[in-house]
């Protein structure tokens, strides 16, 4: 038996509606096409963006740590930072 469900699942929307290079917003991380038809979405397909976001955070925030990890194992001494290195899009997923 599908359990159906009372409420419609808001929107992720976190108001920051910038997207990165490959067209995901950086706030809630869905896809410019998920976030254009959101509303037309059913529930259980809702579910199913929510869930893509989520996985989208998890390698968003382990590609964040790696990049901490690296740029800690090449930190040059206090006063020696090399300025030439551009910082990476880290929203590039």
């Amino acid at each position: 038996m599908e359990q159906i469900e009372l409420f419609a699942i808001e929107s992720p929307c976190r108001g920051v509606c910038e997207n990165s290079k490959k067209g995901f917003c950086k706030g809630c991380l869905r896809s410019r096409e998920e976030r254009f038809h959101w509303f037309s979405l059913s529930n259980e397909e809702r579910h199913r963006v929510l869930d893509l976001c989520q996985q989208r955070r998890a390698r968003l925030i382990k590609a964040r740590q790696e990049r901490l990890e690296a740029d800690s194992a090449k930190a040059l001494p206090y006063g020696m930072e090399d300025e030439s290195e551009p910082v990476a899009d880290l929203f590039d997923f």
